[in-house]
């Protein structure tokens, strides 16, 4: 049968028929790349579109940021839908931002070479292994990134052009020192202010709230009661440092090791010199006269030391009688390095040297040949490092013998572990920011909360958490997010609300209050009338601690006080509590004298970042930029 189906495809009328169906696939891929989709972009910028998938992986890796940095607590504040939706709008936001960075540059014609993108890849740390590029590695790693090469070279591409931009707009601002000094006048100006807090925690026996309020917040608000989503894995890991060699390292590798590679155990010849130097930028012709003077005084027996303090033009090595200390091959000037590597004894000098600097007469004050490390001392070294580079060897062999057995048997992590010859690891139902090592990173995180692994019950793919070091997952059993029940919330729902009705109650008291200010009352008088404290901060800073930052903030915001009279304002801080801020008086900073170093570079910083903001904001103001009203991300996965 499969003969004759082979003889039956040589045929004219056979191989028509199999090009047609060649060019019909063809087309239907093309037509899948070149037509319309139907996915909802999440921003369009002057008509480029901003896809789903750039923003669902801007969006993740955000996500793991967040994980990392806030450990876990992450959980609490991602059950936030509003602090999230705001983490999906800040992501928007900044790939929009991006896009404009794109498109200014191309308009500006920055470029990045290939050459500078094949170069950059090289040099990153993460595609390397031994300190050298590994392309089984950075086609692994920007897999995981959900990248195809093409794909990872325009991203970079885009990256690095950004970077230009970037770089050329801070590298070109400044500030003027009369602009410094005025900025130094407002951040060292400080303010003399009164304030009073009404606490809402004395307000609280004056509110209640029934068992009706509690059953309506929560079942308007179900999305801010959900247990997370957990899973119950099967996993095995694989390390370089857990190999075992099937044969032990000999003397005799060790010895060829050595022998091999004996240039990279030497240390360099180093010559110990001084030098007399004379510069030629004004006069040569003087310059050249004043060098061969000396060089004669040198030849009559003067000394070395004492000219050279005396007449050397490098005041830093002349007050040290000429002395530069130790050098190596290809430190110094080519003239200057060939005449003192010339020198054989030592206390010669030189003939008269010219360089870029001036004219040297160079003197030889010490010596250190080149020098071979003894086998015996790097014996023990040469052993682990050959160790160490078989096990890295066996573990690539076996990391590959694991990626086609988990790929091939799909349905169970057995056969990979037995070719690994490691055990299969269980973790029980657990959040997903709470896996334990080697699993609790944002690239094994990414991968187990997906639908392949989720829905479809496979093993994932070999996932690197560090250098030599795998892992493959599988999940056994996953538990969506779900309501928790009323009576496990009620009484979170009842201190939430007994908390913004306290808010509420002291804003309303802060109000009259501040009608009274106003009219004239004395804070004193009130906060003696009202039973509460006043609190009086002299020279109060910007950058002070001691008080509410949203006081801080008012104080700083308000006008200053006309002669005789105050500056007022009712605050509503932070915390839910209310204040009465009186401000009494500016206290102007005087700032004389020569300005510090750190002082203009740290107020420059801020200008550049001033200004590059105000670039962003007046490229968003010129651009037609769409944001659809809503748009859904699949955040777990």
């Amino acid at each position: 049968m499969l003969e004759k189906i082979r003889e039956g495809s040589q045929g004219l009328a056979a191989k028509i028929v199999l090009g047609a169906v060649i060019l019909s696939f063809a087309l239907a891929g093309i037509g899948g790349y070149l037509g319309q989709t139907t996915e909802q972009p999440v921003a369009e910028v002057n008509g480029v579109k901003i896809t789903q998938l750039e923003f669902a992986r801007a969006f993740e890796n955000e996500r793991g940021r967040l994980e990392q940095q806030f450990g876990e607590y992450f959980e609490q504040i991602a059950s936030d839908p509003t602090y999230m939706a705001q983490i999906r709008q800040g992501v928007v936001d900044r790939l929009v931002q991006q896009e404009l960075q794109n498109q200014l540059a191309i308009e500006l014609g920055l470029r990045v070479s290939d050459e500078q993108i094949k170069q950059a890849i090289f040099e990153m740390p993460y595609f390397q292994i031994g300190g050298q590029f590994s392309n089984e590695r950075y086609l692994q790693l920007i897999r995981q990134m959900n990248f195809q090469p093409d794909d990872f070279r325009e991203y970079l591409r885009e990256e690095m052009t950004r970077n230009q931009l970037v770089s050329a707009i801070a590298g070109s601002d400044f500030a003027l020192e009369s602009e410094v000094k005025q900025t130094l006048v407002l951040q060292q100006q400080t303010r003399d202010v009164d304030y009073l807090v009404l606490d809402k925690e004395t307000l609280k026996d004056q509110v209640s709230v029934t068992e009706s309020e509690i059953q309506d917040h929560y079942e308007l608000n179900q999305d801010q009661f959900m247990s997370p989503e957990q899973v119950a894995l099967n996993y095995i890991e694989l390390k370089a440092d857990d190999m075992e060699l099937l044969e032990p390292v000999t003397d005799e590798q060790v010895r060829a090791y050595y022998d091999e590679n004996q240039a990279q155990y030497s240390e360099d010849e180093r010559r110990r010199v001084s030098h007399i130097l004379v510069e030629n930028l004004e006069d040569a012709e003087a310059a050249k006269t004043k060098v061969q003077d000396l060089y004669a005084q040198l030849q009559a027996g003067a000394d070395f030391a004492k000219l050279a303090q005396e007449h050397s033009d490098d005041v830093a090595s002349g007050e040290l009688g000429g002395d530069l200390d130790w050098i190596e091959r290809d430190m110094m000037d080519p003239a200057f390095e060939e005449a003192a590597f010339a020198l054989a004894n030592v206390g010669e000098f030189s003939d008269v040297v010219e360089s870029e600097f001036g004219f040297h007469i160079i003197q030889l004050t010490d010596l250190q040949a080149q020098e071979v490390k003894p086998f015996a001392e790097l014996e023990a070294e040469l052993r682990a490092e050959l160790e160490q580079n078989a096990k890295i060897d066996a573990f690539y062999g076996k990391q590959e013998e694991v990626r086609e057995l988990a790929f091939e048997v799909a349905d169970t992590l057995e056969d990979a572990a037995a070719a690994a010859e490691v055990e299969v690891k269980s973790t029980e139902l657990v959040a997903r920011n709470l896996l334990p090592a080697p699993l609790n990173q944002p690239t094994v995180t990414r991968a187990i909360f997906t639908p392949e692994l989720l829905e479809d019950g496979v093993n994932s793919e070999v996932i690197e958490v560090a250098p030599e070091h795998v892992v493959v997952v599988r999940v056994v059993e996953h538990k969506p997010a779900s309501v928790k029940p009323l009576e496990e919330v009620s009484a979170q729902i009842k201190s939430r609300l007994e908390n913004d009705k306290a808010s509420e109650l002291a804003k309303e008291k802060a109000e009259t209050l501040f009608a009274q200010l106003e009219e004239g009352k004395a804070l004193a008088d009130i906060a003696t009338a009202e039973s509460l404290e006043m609190k009086t901060e002299a020279s109060l800073a910007r950058q002070s601690f001691a008080v509410s930052p949203a006081l801080v903030t008012k104080a700083f915001k308000l006008p200053h006080p006309a002669e005789g009279s105050t500056s007022k304002a009712m605050v509503e801080l932070n915390n839910g509590d209310s204040a009465l801020l009186v401000v009494k008086a500016v206290n102007i900073a005087d700032v004389a004298g020569e300005l510090e170093p750190q002082q203009k570079q740290s107020i420059t910083r801020t200008q550049v970042n001033k200004n590059y903001l105000a670039l962003l904001s007046a490229l968003e103001g010129t651009a037609d930029i769409v944001k659809p009203s809503t748009f859904e991300v699949a955040e777990e996965n």
